[in-house]
């Protein structure tokens, strides 16, 4: 046998197909999206080749993509099962999970972690790094996450705050972030002290209300959520609740030791930011990066780190990221000016 003749039945040996059996009809037709563009996904993601048929899904591909496209389809069945939506959005989680971990899940069983923010809503991970995020978030009182824009890291927190309220084992979600201008002058703002801070909370608002729904209004209302800039919080002891600092890397060295020690009695706190995408004089964001190297080690403590893999909005956000962090090397910078 000639050594081509070898290699094409090694391609065709590695291209084999599995068939998998769903019970519903309808819930695998879900789990293939609209048009099937969740099969296209995957298809394209993973290299792999699908179709559908009744209660049918074939899918013919080298060992490891087409197992890794079995777990994925069989996670999308079971949240269709559950109730949950089956979208693009989803659809990538999963591959990130069985891409970060390639094993294949057993039927009806999710890979993506989980939490309950209240009685119909449930946000998961998704992605490797927003997962490890979760488990800190668990295991630590205070968690600094820190990456570029769009990985999730503020939506993630305010969501295991709603958690943790749902659950009773916090009193009370208070969420803060410096009232700092993106770059331009705002100006004297109309309104009273609610209406002049708004427009600089509203990101925290929209976290929460993706969070917990329509009942986010009377907990605001009663006081069990709070939402506040970093000015409000010196002098106070926040005991039994859940604190979000978002935007930290626009927080002054000092702002940032006040609102650390505000931590009280069966509190936990999560501090979120971008060092590249600081505010303040110079773009140095001295209060995040202080933190990070003097809490270094500190018992209690502990760093999620995300990078533009991890970016879940639009796709091309990662690309973005990944330009702009490619045009502020040095090396890149050099070559450039030659």
């Amino acid at each position: 046998m000639s050594p081509k003749e070898t290699a094409k039945r090694r391609a065709t040996a590695t291209r084999e197909k599995m068939t998998l059996e769903f019970a519903d009809n309808a819930a695998l037709a879900a789990t293939g999206g609209s048009h099937q563009r969740n099969l296209v996904q995957i298809e394209q993601k993973l290299g792999v080749r699908l179709a559908m048929r009744g209660n049918v899904l074939s899918i013919e591909g080298e060992t490891k993509p087409r197992e890794q496209a079995a777990a994925v389809l069989r996670a999308l069945y079971a949240r269709v099962e559950g109730g949950e939506a089956a979208g693009p959005s989803e659809v990538d989680a999963e591959i990130r999970f069985v891409q970060h971990e390639p094993r294949p899940l057993p039927s009806g069983d999710f890979g993506v972690p989980s939490i309950k923010t209240a009685a119909s809503r449930v946000i998961r991970a998704r992605s490797p790094a927003q997962s490890a995020y979760l488990d800190l978030m668990r295991t630590h009182p205070l968690v600094f996450g820190v990456g570029p824009a769009g990985t999730g890291k503020t939506f993630l927190a305010a969501a295991f705050g709603a958690h943790l309220l749902y659950e009773r084992r916090v009193e009370r979600l208070i969420l803060s972030r410096p009232a700092l201008e993106a770059g331009e002058r705002l100006g004297f703002l109309p309104g009273d002290l609610k209406e002049k801070i708004d427009p600089y909370l509203r990101p925290l608002y929209d976290a929460l209300f993706d969070s917990i729904g329509e009942q986010c209004v009377k907990l605001m209302e009663s006081g069990v959520i709070e939402v506040a800039p970093i000015a409000f919080m010196r002098g106070r002891t926040l005991t039994r609740a859940f604190v979000i600092l978002d935007e930290a890397q626009n927080c002054s060295a000092s702002q940032m030791k006040m609102f650390l020690t505000r931590l009280g009695e069966d509190s936990r706190m999560v501090v979120t930011g971008d060092p590249s995408q600081s505010d303040l004089p110079g773009g140095r964001a001295e209060g995040l990066n202080g933190a990070l190297d003097i809490l270094t080690g500190v018992e209690g403590v502990a760093v999620a780190r995300f990078s533009e893999k991890d970016v879940v909005r639009h796709p091309l956000v990662s690309r973005i990221v990944r330009a702009y962090d490619a045009s502020e090397r040095p090396d890149t910078n050099a070559v450039r000016g030659r």
